[in-house]
């Protein structure tokens, strides 16, 4: 078939390394971007029967978390509400890709032709495959290899150069809904999101320039790069300082959300006390908020925080709309003990816990007319069912509403707009933030008074296999090994407002570990002493792990 022979051509240029056998993980495939270029191509491929099969576009982001490593992330961003979906095929999780990452030269053909003949795939359909990348040297000849598997199967491409891999989600899903949700440009993207943040923001009374202030960390990431773009748009209504431009200074280090995060404290660059700070990751779809108080005490506002201000807004939005609709918070194991129980004796909000990872956590969302996800990474937005965003509609439409119920719908409106509903987005979520923030007049001092973060510690103990851990309830308890979980039980018990639990990476042969109690001194012995049960019961390798303190 001339199309084959095409591929086997292309793929002479894009060598697999000898030996070398990827997996794609939670991240798509995750290596030093040396190791790469076949698999780049070789997506591309993937994309073009993804396509064929769903009659829809694919999107490929070539990305990163750290600047010694590569991604390549393959995604579905469809009619809502499933505008979230990994490339796997309806029951496949991954398993064609890794399949066509590893076959060797030879038997690349016959790879695809596997892939074909199992999904009853017609070849017919044109194929459309939407393509980006971030800011890395690298990203440029990976991004091509892609393009090249792409045009190499006869499928036609749209390259948008830099973007944010949220954008490229956000283009993807313009193209599936047949321009319903929007523009499937940049410039569309940004005019979209900043108009409704200029419409809920005139719902906002007496802002000084002072409250319209915000620094922004941006990992020298492509977030800096696109955040300095979307700001002529805002129309002054956000005065943002950008730091961690790119300008100098490497990707993540030393900055960006999970540096923020995992090291609570401010990240490299001219912090001020009292400035109200937040950070993207580097390709700008998580978000965290902090700041520094007169006492120099650093104060992090993570994804527990965000998605409790906003779920606050929204329910408090509804009520005033008089419309009764299901609002839901998702969380992982890793959110916090206090916002769990805010949320749900104080703000009486539905809360779902879901394993770790943002397809469990979209999905889970989707059960819900509204429903707010966010990890505690700071990787998190918000779904409105087709139901729901039809019943704001109409009402904002109706004439014979009162003045509080009418706003109260347009507001929900222009909320609707400022999110960015396929994937966490840390833009969007910025904007979101900033906009309740105004409307409420709230300083981020009195956000994070809403409750008080039990203290926490999160560690890793090296194991020599990692498939010993099995969990369950949302993998807040472990099955196996034997053993384990009792062990943990008993030591939970000695602590006050304590809980722990263990899950294994996803990535490595590690076991994360995850303790909280009242106090830091006990949460930190709490989660060393977990450690030593899981060396000891789960095969742990080198050193026993050695008390924090």
């Amino acid at each position: 078939m001339a199309q084959f022979e095409e591929v086997s051509k292309q793929s002479i240029l894009h060598p697999k390394p000898a030996g070398l056998v990827l997996h794609y993980g939670t991240a798509g495939f995750r290596s030093n971007s040396i190791h790469l270029d076949h698999i780049m191509f070789r997506m591309g491929l993937l994309a073009v029967l993804r396509s064929k099969k769903t009659k829809s576009t694919i999107g490929i982001m070539v990305t990163a978390d750290v600047l010694r490593y590569s991604n390549v992330c393959l995604f579905l961003s469809q009619m809502k509400p499933i505008s979230f979906m990994f490339i796997c095929f309806q029951e496949d999780n991954g398993s064609y890709a890794t399949m066509l990452a590893n076959a060797e030269q030879e038997e690349l053909i016959s790879a695809l032709n596997e892939i074909i003949e199992k999904e009853g795939i017609d070849k017919s359909p044109e194929a459309s495959v939407f393509v980006g990348k971030d800011t890395r040297s690298s990203s440029a000849s990976l991004s091509q290899a892609v393009l090249d598997g792409v045009h190499a199967l006869g499928g036609h491409s749209k390259d948008y150069g830099l973007v944010t891999t949220p954008q490229l989600h956000y283009m993807v899903c313009c193209k599936n809904t047949q321009g319903k949700y929007g523009d499937a440009t940049v410039e569309g993207y940004y005019k979209k999101l900043c108009q409704a943040f200029t419409q809920l923001v005139g719902n906002a009374s007496n802002r000084t320039d002072d409250q319209k202030h915000l620094c922004v960390d941006g990992a020298n990431g492509i977030g800096a790069l696109k955040l300095r773009e979307m700001i002529s748009h805002l129309n002054k209504g956000l005065q943002v300082t950008i730091f961690n431009d790119g300008s100098k200074g490497k990707l993540n280090h030393q900055c960006g959300a999970d540096f923020v995060k995992v090291q609570q404290k401010t990240p490299t660059g001219e912090v001020n006390p009292g400035d109200r700070c937040c950070s993207f990751d580097g390709d700008a779809d998580r978000i965290v908020y902090y700041f520094t108080d007169s006492q120099q005490v650093f104060h992090l506002l993570d994804g527990d925080k965000i998605a409790t201000l906003i779920s606050t807004f929204l329910k408090e939005l509804l009520i005033q709309a008089g419309l009764n609709l299901k609002i839901a918070v998702v969380q992982t194991a890793y959110a916090n003990g206090s916002s769990t129980d805010y949320l749900e004796n104080t703000m009486n909000v539905t809360v779902r816990c879901t394993k770790t990872g943002v397809k469990h956590l979209h999905h889970a969302a989707l059960e819900f007319d509204v429903g707010v996800y966010f990890e505690a990474n700071g990787h998190g937005t918000v779904l409105f069912s087709k139901a729901a965003e039809d019943k704001i509609q109409q009402l904002a439409q109706d004439s014979r509403i009162d003045d509080e119920r009418k706003r109260a719908a347009l507001m929900l409106q222009s909320t609707i707009n400022v999110i960015n509903q396929t994937v966490g987005d840390a833009l969007s979520d910025m904007l979101l933030i900033e906009a309740i923030l105004a409307i409420k007049g709230m300083t981020v001092e009195q956000w994070d008074r809403i409750y008080t973060d039990l203290p926490n510690r999160q560690l890793k103990v090296k194991v020599s296999d990692r498939r010993v851990i099995d969990t369950t309830d949302a993998e807040r308890r472990a099955v196996s090994p034997a053993g384990l979980q009792e062990a943990i039980d008993q030591l939970v018990k000695t602590y006050r407002k304590a809980r722990s639990f263990v899950r294994p990476s996803g990535t490595e042969d590690v076991v994360r570990v995850y303790a909280e109690a009242d106090t830091q001194e006990s949460a930190d012995a709490l989660a060393h002493e977990v450690s030593l049960a899981v060396y000891r019961l789960a095969g742990g390798v080198g050193d026993e792990p050695k008390p924090l303190h």
